[in-house]
């Protein structure tokens, strides 16, 4: 068996792979303003100064839309867990440093614009949505990764998934400025993930037993970041009977892709530690498989008693 790597000798490595793909990222990212997508003439004040305080009718969001925009909203506003994650694994010198400080600053953006957005528009009640930032960010995230490779190929996923819920719940906010807003987001997570995809696929040339394992802990154990947040439970299951984000979109539109690009099962550079985790994740993702079908199948019995359901009141 390799040796196993430490996170200073594997940061050493894998240098000029972060130089290279900080470059690409400051090449291929767009500058883009928060204010510039916020329907400023929407907004009006508060009791505090003299206006009226939020009423659920002022929400033009549907359920689903606004516990997908809470969600969302309040994992963006935990930036602090995260940057203290990666710089915690990253040296804060040359490109490694680049890149943590130049993410840091475009996810904070996300929540800056989500939040303007949400209030101007009065999409939600400003007060419980404060109140559950503070007791998010009060509890913080942990991902439970013990190395660098851990936190960046949970990073890798974590970021693929963020830019499909973003993108989902903008086409589900039925608001144009919305959609467009969120695709922003989303076209900044993508970028994001591509980052961290390449760093994960380098080390997989470099390290390939060392970094199966961390690529085999994370999608075996995998866990949005908002999973602690109060009544996550509740809203994921809006999000995913919503179409937004569920367990099909987590395994055709993020795990599978990003497996596929890394040549998971074409690679012939595993040792027999590394095939072992092969041979465990390709078991992982069948049942992740046939649980998607069952929750398909399960939503759409629920959807089409919920139809009939409609129309018999409507037709009362």
């Amino acid at each position: 068996m390799s040796r196993v790597l430490t996170d200073r000798e594997l940061l050493h490595e894998l240098e000029d792979v972060a130089e290279d793909n900080v470059n690409r990222h400051l090449a291929m990212a767009r500058d883009w303003h928060p204010h510039d997508y916020v329907p400023w003439d929407d907004g009006r004040n508060f009791a505090a100064l003299g206006g009226e305080d939020w009423d659920p009718e002022q929400s033009q969001l549907s359920d689903t839309a606004r516990a997908a925009m809470i969600t969302n909203l309040l994992t963006e506003d935990n930036l602090p867990s995260y940057h203290r994650e990666i710089a915690q694994h990253f040296s804060l010198d040359g490109a490694w440093g680049t890149w943590v400080g130049r993410w840091t600053a475009e996810e904070n953006k996300h929540s800056i614009v989500m939040r303007d957005y949400l209030v101007v528009t009065r999409g939600v009640d400003p007060v419980a949505l404060e109140h559950a930032r503070m007791a998010h960010m009060t509890q913080g995230f942990d991902p439970g990764g013990g190395s660098m490779l851990d936190s960046v190929s949970y990073v890798t996923f974590q970021e693929l998934a963020t830019r499909v819920s973003h993108r989902n719940t903008g086409k589900a906010c039925g608001d144009p400025v919305a959609d467009r807003m969120l695709a922003r987001v989303a076209a900044d997570e993508n970028l994001h993930m591509m980052f961290y995809r390449n760093i994960v696929g380098a080390a997989l040339d470099f390290a390939p037993d060392q970094a199966i394992a961390a690529i085999h802990k994370v999608v075996t154990n995998f866990q949005m970041p908002g999973a602690g947040m109060h009544n996550f439970r509740r809203n994921a299951v809006l999000i995913a009977k919503g179409g937004i984000y569920d367990l099909r979109q987590h395994l055709d539109d993020v795990v599978l892709p990003v497996l596929r690009k890394w040549n998971m099962f074409e690679r012939n550079d595993f040792g027999p530690e590394g095939e072992r985790c092969r041979e465990e994740l390709a078991t992982f993702l069948h049942g992740m498989e046939a649980k998607a079908s069952r929750f398909e199948e399960s939503r759409d019995r629920a959807l089409a008693r919920e139809a009939r359901l409609g129309e018999r009141i409507a037709a009362r």
